[in-house]
């Protein structure tokens, strides 16, 4: 059975193969069609991103060391019908040694141009399940209302000695991708 927790709950993990999985739904009648891209920013002890391929988003979707694996761009958030709308493959098996967490964010594309944020989505959900048997192991739905922001930190995996944890963060920011990239990038 899934753990369900809440802004700044944790749990270990306990896994080496997991996926995360991404949904939301537009509210209805909010004009255009959403774009939000789910990315993972692989960092180390030094609270960046090694290189720039340990940033995983739509245009690149692996990792060097092959132990993640980015979601196939969803454009309309259409295509989940109330499932996952995007899902982040992750071998904690075969993380790169530096690495020591996991940033899980997500953006709406083109978002200031096409007058857009997260309080014009709703049933926001980041999910971790078990990559081998499609088990559910924790859920956290976000449900603040995010009326201005435009980017979501949904959650993070960390390392904690040998073991993988995940905390649910749901931190909103009026700002793009590019904030994240400035943020842990080198």
């Amino acid at each position: 059975m899934a753990i369900n927790l809440t802004k700044g709950g944790r749990v270990s993990i306990g896994l080496s193969r997991v996926n995360v999985g991404l949904g939301w739904d537009p509210n209805q009648g909010s004009g255009q069609a959403f774009d939000l891209d789910a990315s993972a920013f692989m960092i180390d002890a030094s609270g960046k991103i090694p290189q720039d391929e340990f940033f995983i988003f739509y245009n690149n979707l692996l990792s060097p060391c092959g132990a993640v694996k980015g979601a196939d761009d969803d454009q309309t958030g259409g295509a989940s019908d109330g499932g996952d709308d995007e899902t982040i493959e992750i071998d904690l098996d075969k993380i790169d040694n530096r690495i020591q967490e996991i940033i899980i964010v997500v953006t709406i594309h083109d978002s200031e141009a096409r007058k857009q944020n997260f309080g014009q989505v709703r049933n926001s959900y980041i999910r971790i399940y078990d990559g081998v048997k499609n088990e559910e192991i924790v859920k956290y739905e976000l449900d603040e209302d995010f009326s201005i922001e435009t980017a979501v930190e949904f959650g993070r995996l960390y390392k904690k000695g040998n073991e993988w944890k995940f905390e649910a963060v749901g931190v909103g920011y009026k700002d793009g991708l590019d904030f994240f990239v400035n943020k842990y990038a080198s």
